[in-house]
């Protein structure tokens, strides 16, 4: 890998610890998305034990380059800062109002643009692509996915968004923004001006986050499109 996008020491260890953060209370969420009637199976791409008979699609799922509330995150930890998070403290940088739905940084950028081979090498080239309407997401989605602009819907869905609550990095500017820098994707299914799903004060439950991916799925399940590129992010 280019070392330009590599990720160093400092963001590795810090993505391991939020990483265990976002997996706890994912067993109970589990549980309860089980007696849901939607059943969702993962397959590899080149299991032959797939029926093609079932509803069955190739979902490419990337998750945002670096944006800056990571690199702001980074930096902190660098210097040795320690924060509880989802805590509204002068120590966690996830609440600098600077940052409030941050973009890429110049090496996120290139860490999309780094993915654009890999449409080279796929056999058929997804038919959507299907974006959190946070800037990180859509600016990822639109690199990563350049050379489908104008031949494939590209479509923002709020319920594929990052856990959220709290942390502004994760507060979706208003609509008619977004619109605005991003005019190349369809924000239709965006129902609300303001991000009426974000709470400054609490953090979103697992439960919640469970439920938004479950209605996504759902929604995603009787979308026409069999190959289809999904760009959100790693508390999703």
């Amino acid at each position: 890998m280019d070392a330009s996008i590599a990720h160093d020491e400092v963001t590795l260890n810090l993505a391991k610890k939020e990483s265990a953060e976002h997996l706890h209370g994912l067993a109970e969420v589990y549980a309860a998305m089980r007696k849901r009637p939607l059943r969702v199976k993962a397959y590899a791409v080149d299991d032959d034990s797939i029926d093609d008979g079932e509803n069955v699609k190739v979902v490419h799922f990337v998750r945002h380059g670096q944006g800056f509330h990571n690199l702001m995150a980074d930096l902190a930890h660098a210097t040795g800062r320690e924060w509880t998070q989802f805590t509204i403290a002068p120590e966690n940088p996830y609440i600098m109002p600077e940052i409030l739905d941050s973009p890429l940084t110049q090496k996120g950028r290139e860490q999309a643009r780094a993915l654009q081979p890999c449409l080279d090498e796929m056999e058929t080239l997804p038919q959507m692509v299907v974006l959190s309407p946070n800037c990180r997401a859509l600016q990822t989605g639109i690199i990563a996915y350049q050379p489908l602009l104008n031949k494939v819907p590209f479509i923002a869905h709020e319920m594929a968004r990052e856990e959220m609550g709290v942390h502004v990095c994760d507060q979706r500017r208003p609509k008619s923004q977004q619109v605005s820098e991003f005019p190349m994707v369809d924000f239709s299914l965006i129902e609300t001006e303001e991000d009426e799903l974000f709470s400054p004060t609490e953090r979103e439950s697992k439960m919640s986050v469970g439920e938004r991916i479950y209605t996504f799925m759902e929604w995603l399940s009787q979308r026409p499109e069999k190959h289809v590129g999904v760009v959100s992010h790693s508390g999703w």
